[in-house]
């Protein structure tokens, strides 16, 4: 308990704060992140290290870490989830755009707007599902990626 509380602001209001005092209870419940995530998590708070995983689920897990190092105020853990920049592609690009956008991430923010830099690039992120939520979702961003191109 205080390894949690002593690396997550989040967690120490949860687990020490003034509400804490009256319940009887010393479970927090959990149930907006996957049993694995939140597993890779805990993993982390404690050894500062993160699980390995399949190279496969290795994209979602660090997606679905990132949002989770987020919601519980875990920057480190974040930065360590940007590794992302590394794997972005025509496919992936307007999702992690979201991503960065809804959970502050400046350097995968930043590599994707790098990568969406070339017209080829931007046409192909363009045709995927990806772009289509980004624009109902996310239209402030597609205003800075039009402002960034036209400075170009």
């Amino acid at each position: 308990m205080s390894v949690l509380a002593a690396r997550s602001p989040v967690f120490k209001k949860a687990l020490l704060g003034p509400m804490k005092e009256g319940t009887t209870s010393n479970v927090i419940a959990i149930d907006d992140v996957e049993a694995k995530v939140f597993e890779a998590l805990l993993t982390f708070m404690y050894t500062d290290e993160l699980p390995d995983f399949e190279e496969e689920e290795e994209s979602a897990m660090a997606q679905h870490l990132l949002v989770a190092a987020d919601k519980y105020n875990l920057e480190r853990l974040k930065l360590i989830c940007e590794k992302l920049c590394n794997r972005i592609n025509a496919g992936s690009a307007a999702t992690f755009l979201a991503l960065a956008e809804q959970h502050n991430c400046c350097g995968l923010k930043q590599a994707c707007f790098d990568f969406l830099s070339t017209s080829a690039a931007l046409n192909a992120v363009m045709e995927t599902d990806g772009f289509e939520y980004l624009t109902k979702n996310c239209p402030s961003i597609l205003k800075e990626l039009l402002s960034k191109g036209a400075s170009s």
